[in-house]
C-alpha cells in the first residue's frame, strides 16, 4: 500500500504443515476481551492511516504492531492464548487497511471536475458507506481464495508479513518488552508533537527560499520535523527515502526556478485564476506556492499517474497468472468438505448471499452519486474488478507483502477500464466522474484489505487459528473501523483547512497525492479538460526515471509532496542506514528495537495529527468577549517565545531551534535501535 521495501521472504518448508496450536485442540479464541481490544485498535490505527496517507501518500503496516501490544496488553486482563492474540491482530489490521484505501481514492471526490459536484458526495455516510461495502467485500472475496492461496501454495507464496507476525505470537513470552518499546515511541511522539504543534514550541516548518531574483530563484529547501515522518522515513529506509527526496529536488529545486526565470509574473496569476484561484490567494501566496500550484502540481500528477500505469504493466504478467492459478487452484479444490477446526471458512451460500447484498445495497442507496442506470453499471463493474483485483492482491501481497502492493496500479486500471465502459455507453458527463471514482474507490478498499486478510489467514494458518473466526473478525474490523475513518477525514479537512477555504484536503497540511492521481485518470478519460502539457512532461520525467531502474511510484509521490514532507522521510531513511551500518542490517528485522519504536513514532505522531485537527476547529471565548480560536490560545506563550528567540539571534534562529529539536528526537531512536 505505501513504499515500504518488503521483509526477507522466509524459505520455502516441506512436508505437511503442523500448526503451532493442532487441529484437535480446543482454547479460547473469539472472546469479548478479544474483540474489544482488536477493535479499539482498529480504531485507533485506522484513524492514524487516514492521516498519514492524507500527508505522505503512503501508509505502513500495522498486524506485528498490534500483535505487539496485544501481547503486553491482554496480559493484563488474565492469561491470554496465542489465539486470542492473533484474533485482536486480525480485527485491528483491518482497520489500518481499509483506512488506506479510504484516503487514496475517497478525497479525490474534492478533486473532479465542478459540474461533477463531487464535494456534494464527501460525507460522513457516503465515506462510510462506501468503506464498509469495499472492506467487506474484500474479506468475501477472499473465502473461497483461502484455501488455494494460503493450504494449497504453504511453502511456496511466503506471505511474509504474515509469517514474521506468527513468529512474533509464537515468540509471545518476549512480548512484554517488546511492546514496552512501542508504547515508549508512541508516549514520545505525542509529548514532541504537542510541544511542536499545540504549545509552538519551536517553529513547524523550517525553510529557506531563495528570493525570485536570485541566482536559483525560488529554490525551497523545507523541512517538516514531526515525530511520524523520521518514524516512516525509518521504515522505508535509505533507499526509498532516497527516490522521494530526488523527485522532490526536481520538482521544487529544478523545476519552479526554471519556470520562474521562463514565465512571466502576470503570466501565473492569469493561469491561476483559470485555475479558480482567487486574486486575495495569489496575493498571500510564497513565489514556488504559486509555480506550484499553476505548474508543477500537474507535472507531479502526471508523473504519478505514468508511475502507476508503468507498475500496473510491470505487474500485468503477475496479475494474470494470479487468476489464472487461483481459478485453477478453486476447480480442483470444488467440492472437498471442510472437517478440521482449522479448515472451517464461512459458507459459502453466506458468502454469495453477503455480495449480492452488497451490490443491492450500491444499486439501490440514494446517498451514492449517479443515476438508476449509472449505479446498475457501477454494482456490475464492482464485483467483476473486485473479485480480479482480490486475487491479484492476495496472491501479489503472498510474494512481496502488503508494504509493496501495487494497489495504486489496480486502482488505476480499475477507474481506466470503468470509464472506458462509461464512454462507450455515452455516459461521458461530469456527473458520471463520482460514479467511477466510487467504482475505483470501493475496488481499492477490496484489494487492500484482501491483501491484508491473507497476510492475517497466513498467521492464523501457521498459528493454528480457525479461519471462519478470522473471517469474521475481519468484518467486524471493517465495521467498526469505518465508524471513525469517515469521521477523521472530515475532521481533518475541516480542521486543518486554511482561512476562508473550505476544505484542508489538496492544500500543504494534507496534500492526499494518491486521490489527486486518481481525479487526474477519471478526468482525463470523462472530461478531457486537464493541462495535458504539464501532465505529459511528467509522465515522460516518471518515463525516464523507470528506465534507469528506479522504483517510478516513489520518485513520483516525492516529486509531488512538498519538499517538507519528502525530505524529512529521507532524513529518517538516512538514519536507519547509520544504524544498519553500525549494526550489520540487522536493524531491518519486523521486530527490531528501532523498527518497534519507529512504529511507536508513527503511531503516536499520527493519532496527535488527528486530535490537533480536531482541535483546528475548536473556539473559545476571547478577553474581549470575540470568539479565539482554541489553537490560537495554546500557541500563544509560544510563538512570542519564537519571535524574541529571532529578535535575540537572528531569523534563522527559530529554524536551527526546530533543527535541533528534530536532531534530538532523531539521536533517540538512534540509541533505542542500537540496543539489542
Amino acid at each position: 500500500m505505501g513504499h515500504t521495501e518488503a521483509p526477507k521472504p522466509p524459505q520455502p518448508v516441506s512436508g505437511p504443515h503442523k500448526p503451532y496450536i493442532p487441529a484437535e485442540s480446543i482454547v479460547p479464541e473469539f472472546t469479548v476481551k478479544a474483540v474489544a481490544f482488536g477493535a479499539i485498535f482498529g480504531i485507533l490505527f485506522g484513524a492514524s492511516t487516514v492521516y498519514l496517507a492524507l500527508k505522505a501518500g503512503l501508509t505502513v503496516s500495522a498486524s506485528i504492531p498490534i500483535a505487539v501490544l496485544s501481547i503486553s496488553l491482554l496480559r493484563a486482563f488474565g492469561r491470554a492464548t496465542i489465539l486470542e492474540n492473533n484474533i485482536v491482530q486480525t480485527i485491528g489490521s483491518a482497520g489500518e487497511s481499509v483506512a488506506a484505501g479510504v484516503a487514496f481514492t475517497i478525497p479525490a471526490l474534492l478533486f473532479l471536475s465542478p459540474g461533477a459536484n463531487g464535494g456534494d458526495y464527501f460525507n460522513y455516510v457516503t465515506i462510510m458507506t462506501l468503506a464498509a461495502c469495499g472492506g467487506i467485500l474484500g474479506v468475501l472475496f477472499m473465502v473461497p481464495l483461502r484455501r488455494s492461496l494460503i493450504v494449497a501454495e504453504h511453502g511456496t507464496l511466503p506471505f511474509p508479513e504474515g509469517t514474521a507476525c506468527a513468529e512474533v505470537l509464537i515468540a509471545g513470552e518476549k512480548g512484554g518488552s517488546m511492546a514496552k518499546v512501542v508504547f515508549q515511541g508512541v508516549g514520545l511522539a505525542v509529548v514532541y508533537n504537542v510541544l511542536m504543534k499545540v504549545f509552538a514550541l519551536w517553529k513547524e516548518a523550517p525553510a529557506y527560499i531563495s528570493s525570485k531574483t536570485a541566482t536559483l530563484p525560488n529554490a525551497t529547501v523545507a523541512g517538516e520535523p514531526t515525530a511520524e515522518y523520521l518514524g516512516v522515513g525509518y521504515i522505508l529506509g535509505p533507499k526509498v527515502g532516497s527516490i522521494m527526496v530526488s523527485g522532490a529536488i526536481i520538482s521544487w529545486i529544478v523545476l519552479i526556478p526554471l519556470l520562474t526565470l521562463l514565465v512571466p509574473e502576470a503570466t501565473v496569476a492569469e493561469d491561476l485564476r483559470t485555475l479558480g484561484r482567487s486574486d486575495d490567494w495569489i496575493a498571500a501566496a510564497a513565489g514556488p506556492r504559486k509555480f506550484y500550484e499553476a505548474y508543477v502540481r500537474y507535472i507531479g500528477a502526471g508523473a504519478v499517474t505514468m508511475a502507476g500505469i508503468i507498475t500496473l504493466v510491470r505487474t500485468a504478467p503477475t496479475i494474470w497468472r494470479a487468476v489464472v492459478e487461483s481459478m485453477s487452484a478453486m476447480r480442483s479444490k470444488a467440492g472437498g468438505l471442510t472437517v478440521l477446526r482449522t479448515e472451517r471458512d464461512i459458507p459459502m451460500p453466506v458468502v454469495a448471499i453477503g455480495a449480492v447484498a452488497l451490490v443491492a445495497v450500491i444499486a439501490a442507496l440514494p446517498i451514492l452519486p449517479g443515476s438508476a442506470m449509472g449505479k446498475v453499471v457501477m454494482a456490475v463493474l464492482m464485483l467483476v474488478f473486485g473479485f480480479l483485483f482480490v486475487t491479484v492482491s492476495s496472491r501479489i501481497v503472498g510474494i512481496i507483502g502488503s508494504s509493496s502492493n501495487p494497489i495504486s496500479g489496480m486502482t488505476i486500471a480499475t477507474l481506466l477500464g470503468t470509464a472506458l465502459v462509461f464512454l462507450s455507453m455515452g455516459l461521458s458527463g461530469d456527473a458520471y466522474q463520482p460514479v467511477a471514482l466510487s467504482v475505483g474507490a470501493i475496488v481499492c478498499i477490496a484489494a487492500a484489505n484482501a491483501g491484508a486478510t491473507s497476510q492475517d489467514l497466513k498467521t492464523g494458518y501457521l498459528v493454528g487459528a480457525t479461519p471462519i473466526r478470522q473471517q469474521i473478525g475481519l468484518v467486524i474490523g471493517v465495521v467498526v473501523s469505518v465508524l471513525a475513518i469517515g469521521w477523521t477525514m472530515q475532521i481533518l479537512d475541516s480542521g486543518m483547512a486554511p482561512e476562508g477555504a473550505l476544505h484542508g484536503i489538496g492544500t500543504d497540511k494534507l496534500p492526499a497525492p494518491q486521490a489527486t492521481l486518481m481525479a487526474t485518470v477519471i478526468k482525463g478519460v470523462l472530461a478531457q479538460n486537464l493541462p495535458w502539457g504539464y501532465i505529459l512532461v511528467g509522465a515522460g520525467l516518471a518515463a525516464a526515471v523507470a528506465l534507469v531502474g528506479v522504483s517510478p511510484l516513489a520518485w513520483a509521490v516525492g516529486a509531488y509532496l512538498p519538499f517538507a514532507t519528502s525530505f524529512t522521510i529521507f532524513l529518517g531513511g538516512m538514519l536507519r542506514a547509520l544504524v544498519d551500518r553500525k549494526r550489520g542490517g540487522e536493524a531491518g528485522s519486523e521486530i527490531s528495537t528501532g523498527m518497534l519504536y519507529a512504529t511507536g513514532l508513527v503511531a503516536g505522531g499520527s493519532l496527535t495529527g488527528v486530535v490537533v485537527g480536531a482541535l483546528s476547529g475548536v473556539d473559545i471565548t476571547g478577553d474581549d468577549g470575540k470568539p479565539l480560536p482554541l489553537m490560537a490560545k495554546l500557541a500563544h506563550q509560544g510563538e512570542t517565545w519564537q519571535h524574541s528567540i529571532a529578535e535575540s539571534f537572528g531569523t534563522f534562529a527559530p529554524d536551527v531551534m526546530s533543527t535541533l529539536m528534530f536532531g534530538l528526537l532523531g539521536l533517540v531512536l538512534f540509541r533505542v535501535a542500537m540496543k539489542k
